[in-house]
């Protein structure tokens, strides 16, 4: 059985992140994890640079831990893959299925409705998963959901208390939404993991997307403690 991590922020990209890309890999490694999605903060998120830079400048940067990922993958024996997470006052989206170059070639999506830049990436051909729907901080204003524009719910986030991954199940149960799991690691200093497992290895991306849409992707958690 493969596993896989869907959700993880590595520093310096994502602000809130604690661990660097090297660090995170090795952990999921030591943990015998086949593959990590590095899920950083986009700039539309917590991410760690100055906003006035231009469009182009931003997205390079954001992509940077993932390069250094790939970079990494050989030596530490871990597949890496990418996606991104989208943000919307407290909100969250995974978006997985679009290049380095896809962003930089739609420098528009920074003055769209969210609603209309998650149907311009579904249409494109990106996958998209509603994160923690219902967490709660002091910096989120209220819940806000988008049960037509995604095609997947995080129901199992390790991150979250139970109530939180209880109402996002019921929230993706009554729309008739696929159920997903990750992490959101900001550290290496966790109680819980959680994923995705396949029986079959994932190849690419596209190979994820394919193996989740045709139901042979399984929810799992793993306690550290």
């Amino acid at each position: 059985m493969y596993l896989y991590e869907t959700h993880v922020h590595t520093y310096p990209v994502s602000r809130c992140a604690r661990s660097t890309v090297r660090e995170m890999l090795e952990f999921y490694k030591s943990l015998g994890y086949q593959g990590v999605f590095i899920t950083n903060h986009f700039i539309d998120g917590n991410i760690n640079i100055d906003r006035s830079l231009p469009y182009e400048d931003k997205v390079r940067f954001y992509f940077s831990d993932y390069e250094e990922a790939v970079r990494l993958s050989d030596e530490i024996g871990i597949d890496v893959f990418l996606g991104v997470e989208l943000s919307y006052g407290g909100t969250d989206f995974l978006v997985y299925g679009l290049s380095r170059d896809w962003f930089l070639a739609h420098p528009e999506i920074e003055g769209m409705k969210k609603s209309e830049e998650l149907r311009l990436m579904m249409n494109e051909g990106a996958f998209i998963v509603q994160a923690h729907p219902y967490r709660e901080a002091n910096y989120i204003d209220h819940i806000c959901l988008f049960p037509r524009h995604v095609h997947a719910v995080e129901v199992q986030n390790a991150s979250q208390p139970a109530e939180v991954n209880e109402m996002a199940r019921l929230y993706a149960d009554a729309y008739g939404i696929s159920h997903f799991a990750g992490s959101d690691s900001h550290s290496v200093n966790r109680k819980c993991v959680a994923g995705l497992s396949c029986e079959e290895r994932v190849e690419s991306v596209e190979d994820f997307i394919r193996l989740f849409r045709t139901g042979k992707m399984k929810i799992f958690t793993k306690n550290l403690e």
